[in-house]
Order: C-alpha cells, then sequence, then structure tokens
C-alpha cells in the first residue's frame, strides 16, 4: 500500500521531478493495471482465486475512498431548540458519485457472484488444441468468433468441452439465464461509462486536429447519403458499408465523430458567442434549417446506431482523448470503474456463448 501511495503521488513519475501524469490519470490507470492484474489470467467460466478476490476487494476499496472526500453542499432546514428554523449547508458527495458510485459497487458484487456460480458445472476446457468447427462472424453484430481455431488465433484460450450427448436441459436453461443477467450488468456498466465520458471536457488538441470540412472526414459516398434531402436512415447505411472488422468498425466511428464536430464548430461561428464551453447552448439555438447543424444531427445519429450495432467496439479517439487529458478525479475514478466491469460483464457473455455454441454443436451433431 506504500507502493500504491507513492505512486499516486508521484503520478508514476519515478525520478519525483514533477513531470508525472496528473492524479486523475493516475487512479484511472491503477484501476485499470489493477483490473489486468486480478482477471487478465481469468479466461474461464469458473470461481476467481481466493487471493485475487481479496485482493481485488482490498485495493479497489482504497482507490475507490478518494471518492470520500469529493463533496458538494446542499441546503437543509434545521429546527433550533427555541422553534425557529435556519437553513444549513451539509456535504454530501458530489452528485455524479452519490448516483453512480454505488450502482458500479452492486454490478461489481453481481459479476463476482455470477463467477462463483459457476461450480460443479458440466462443461469443462481443454487447454490447448482445436474443434474441427468453422465460425463467421455472427449476425448479432459481434466481431468476436465464438469458436475460434486455437492453432492460429488464440490459441492460448481455453477450449470450451460438453458431454457428447450436450448438456442438460437444466444446466443449458441455467447458462442462458446467466447470460441474460450478465448482459443486462454489461449494458448497465456501457450507459455509466457512456454517461461519464459525454460529461468529461474535449480536449482542446483533439479539437486542434478536427479536420476543415466534414466531408472529407466520412469521404464522398457517406457524406452523399448523409446529405440526401430525403430521410436520413442510419441502420440503411450501415448495411450498405459492409462492415468486416472491429477495426474498420472503429475507424468509421472515429471519422464519424470528428466529421460531427467539425460540423458543430462550423454551426456555431455563425454565432455571436464564441466560447467552446457554450456549444450545446449554442447547438440549441441554431436554426435547424442550418446544413452544418443537419450535418452534425445525422452524424450523431449515425455514431448512436453504430455503438448500438456494435456493443463491444473499442473507445473513440475523442474518448481516448478525454481520458487522457482528463483532471478531475471523481470522473476518472467512475469512469474507469465503470469501464472494466464493463469488459468483464462482455468476456462472461462471450464465454457462456462458447459454452453454448460447443452445445448446440455436440447436439446438431447427434
Amino acid at each position: 500500500m506504500k507502493e500504491r501511495f507513492a505512486k499516486l503521488l508521484l503520478g508514476e513519475d519515478m525520478s519525483g521531478s514533477g513531470k508525472g501524469v496528473c492524479t486523475a490519470v493516475t487512479i484511472s490507470n491503477a484501476i485499470t493495471n489493477l483490473y489486468a492484474t486480478v482477471f487478465g489470467q481469468n479466461l474461464r467460466l469458473e470461481p476467481l482465486e481466493t487471493e485475487k478476490r481479496a485482493l481485488w476487494k482490498r485495493e479497489m476499496n482504497c482507490l475507490l475512498s478518494v471518492c470520500d472526500y469529493i463533496v458538494e453542499f446542499i441546503p437543509r432546514c434545521q429546527n433550533l431548540s427555541n422553534g425557529a428554523t435556519v437553513e444549513v449547508m451539509e456535504s454530501r458527495p458530489r452528485a455524479d458519485i452519490y448516483i453512480n458510485l454505488p450502482a458500479l459497487r452492486k454490478l461489481d458484487s453481481m459479476l463476482m457472484e455470477a463467477l462463483d456460480s459457476f461450480q460443479n458445472t458440466e462443461f469443462w476446457y481443454a487447454e490447448e488444441g482445436s474443434l474441427s468447427m468453422k465460425s463467421a462472424r455472427s449476425a448479432t453484430g459481434s466481431f468476436r468468433k465464438v469458436i475460434v481455431q486455437r492453432k492460429e488465433e488464440k490459441w492460448w484460450l481455453p477450449v470450451p468441452l460438453v458431454p457428447s450427448e450436450g448438456l442438460s436441459d437444466k444446466a443449458r436453461k441455467q447458462l442462458r439465464n446467466k447470460r441474460e443477467s450478465t448482459n443486462q450488468i454489461h449494458k448497465a456498466a456501457m450507459a455509466i461509462n457512456s454517461s461519464i465520458l459525454s460529461e468529461m471536457e474535449i480536449p482542446e488538441s483533439y479539437m486542434a486536429t478536427l479536420p476543415k470540412c466534414g466531408k472529407s472526414s466520412v469521404g464522398d459516398s457517406i457524406y452523399r447519403y448523409m446529405s440526401s434531402s430525403g430521410r436520413f436512415f442510419p441502420e440503411q447505411l450501415l448495411d450498405c458499408l459492409n462492415i468486416a472488422t472491429e477495426h474498420e468498425a472503429v475507424q468509421l466511428a472515429d471519422r464519424v465523430e470528428a466529421s460531427m464536430y467539425t460540423w458543430r464548430r462550423k454551426a456555431c461561428l455563425s454565432n455571436s458567442k464564441n466560447s467552446w464551453n457554450m456549444v450545446k447552448d449554442l447547438m440549441s439555438n441554431t436554426e435547424r434549417t442550418d446544413k452544418n447543424y443537419l450535418m452534425a444531427e445525422r452524424a450523431e445519429t449515425l455514431l448512436f446506431c453504430l455503438k448500438q450495432r456494435y456493443p463491444e467496439l473499442s473507445q473513440t479517439s475523442l474518448d481516448i482523448c478525454k481520458i487522457q487529458y482528463n483532471k478531475d478525479v471523481g470522473k476518472a475514478v467512475l469512469e474507469s470503474y465503470s469501464r472494466v466491469l464493463e469488459g468483464l460483464a462482455f468476456n462472461i457473455v462471450a464465454w457462456i456463448d462458447d459454452v453454448l455454441y460447443v452445445d448446440k454443436t455436440m447436439r446438431g451433431s447427434e
């Protein structure tokens, strides 16, 4: 704990020369690294080792304790002994922490319970080996191959195995129920993370890299579709793009997001206010007939549909930039905590899908 405390104070700069990162980034990195230490080698549906569970709980409690001292003052009426009523100020956790931190702690506990439930299962794992089944990208929009060819790709991951007759009806039903509940946890963590990221300030360094024209960012074909006079259907546009890999999806998300802020900035230039901090106010006051406003709105819709179609998509360049330049310690804690829980929940869902896929294949071969 002394080592952890020292690194936080030094901003990860062991030379002590004051060139370290800010406290918010240090805590964010600490939570991310702790998650990698505890869950990085956890690749199966099984309870977490006792030592790792204790490490996770102990160090997360330490890192989250900073939120106990991030407060705001709120008015409260107090009755005096003489019958008079006065208004006094009392402190409580800041609103975003007051709402989100208990929710994240609950999601954390539910994920631990989910892992604990995988004891005495009807399936097991082979450390190495491959299965003679080929899998294509599922129609649900996931880029993760359910059964990968272990010898060529991610060979170190354990392969789930089931009895020759498949899982029992009871075990299969329990797996599906656990998948659904864990998927809901994933959605909740993802919603909190998106909310926190949206509240972070946009760094000036990101604004400086925006293209002068939104068209050059998205490309001619996408721009023509987005600028058509008819009704805009983002789902149809995504269907036409034939996105094959997660890398292509992330690239598209970066380009669309950059064009969205380029068009927003252009729409704001026609107003008298200049501060980028007032963009939301400006956008609400901008004429709806402004083409830049219309294009920004359509880009936002397209980006939303893209993230809905591929919920496991990596963070965009803007998200990474926000985390890197964020100086709000409370937001850093909430963002990193929700991000790692989102990742754990997604992995559990994917591991359950692996087992269900093998079960389905075994029953189909019969």
